[in-house]
């Protein structure tokens, strides 16, 4: 296997340290074991199952889930985010897990870490609103005062709707006679999503169904020129470089200009070091953005450390 693909397969497993996907799914079940232990510090306080179902919703879990009341969401206007990352049972947090490292891999492979949380977010705001006009605005919803919604449903259904659309044909487990196309896989996500939801539940239909368009905006604004993650990501860069003790300071030569030349005289055409720390760099870089984000130069690069590997 060449340099450039066997070292790029590496970087974008689940446990590089830099992977978007896995920080995602992380913050899932950081807040689905906090919640598993309040629950159980109200078993031992209260014991009784009523009791404590009740104390917990009440005390606990309104706290982060989206009300149906809009009097109740106006006092508590961040649950249309904190929704999103909530679970409770255990089988729907492992399934929503399981589905979300699904297509987020393979969103990830095509794109990079860039476009995840972004899509992730966008596609849980959708079905947050969703949810608020089917439950407030829609006669045929039929839903309690006190319905919650929460989950990262409409979330994954984005992503996987977005990823269908960069790559419909993208063959899953190709070892197994030639594999079977994304869009099956997706299709089949779609279907088992609709079929646990009752008939009659308007407004548990209305978050997937919402979640689906907007991972078909994402990628349809994207081909025209419209990309919906950038400011998110320069947000979430610029946060992260304030707590970065590495980011270069103003004056201070970058770690191209440190290590990627051999000269800093001005020769006819200066030629690159090959080394580990650069195309560590540029593998980064792919896994960020994508490779087509390289220049000239660094695909040069990676051809010469693959030439070199062979």
């Amino acid at each position: 296997m060449p340099f450039t693909e066997k070292q790029y397969r590496q970087r974008i497993s689940l446990g590089q340290s830099d992977n978007t996907l896995t920080r995602l799914i992380i913050i899932n079940l950081v807040v689905f074991i906090t919640l598993a232990l309040i629950k159980v510090f109200y078993y031992f306080l209260f014991r009784e199952e009523a009791i404590v179902a009740s104390r917990f919703s009440n005390e606990a879990l309104k706290w982060v889930v989206l009300p149906a009341d809009m009097n109740n969401f106006a006092s508590r206007p961040w649950t249309i985010l904190t929704a999103m990352f909530t679970h409770v049972g255990i089988w729907m947090t492992l399934a929503n897990m399981l589905w979300l490292w699904t297509f987020g891999y393979i969103m990830q492979d095509l794109t990079g870490n860039r476009k995840i949380i972004p899509l992730f977010i966008y596609g849980g705001l959708a079905g947050a609103i969703a949810f608020l006009i089917a439950v407030n605005l829609l006669p045929a919803a039929q839903t309690p005062a006190n319905a919650v919604y929460f989950g990262a449903s409409a979330s994954i259904t984005a992503i996987a709707v977005a990823t269908t659309m960069v790559s419909p044909g993208y063959r899953i487990f190709p070892m197994l006679n030639g594999g079977f196309p994304l869009w099956i896989l997706t299709a089949f996500y779609l279907v088992i999503s609709i079929a646990t939801v009752p008939y009659y539940s308007v407004e548990a239909y209305m978050p997937q169904v919402a979640g689906a368009f907007m991972g078909f905006l994402f990628i349809w604004l994207i081909r025209r020129g419209y990309d919906w993650s950038d400011w998110m990501s320069n947000f979430f860069d610029w946060v992260n470089n304030l707590f970065n003790p590495d980011k270069p300071r103003r004056g201070q030569k970058s770690i191209k200009e440190q290590l990627f030349y051999k000269s800093s005289s001005d020769p006819y055409k200066r030629t690159p070091n090959v080394t580990q720390q650069r195309i560590d760099d540029i593998l980064d870089k792919i896994n960020q953005k994508g490779y087509n984000s390289l220049t000239a130069e660094e695909k040069d690069l990676l051809k010469r450390a693959s030439e070199d590997e062979v």
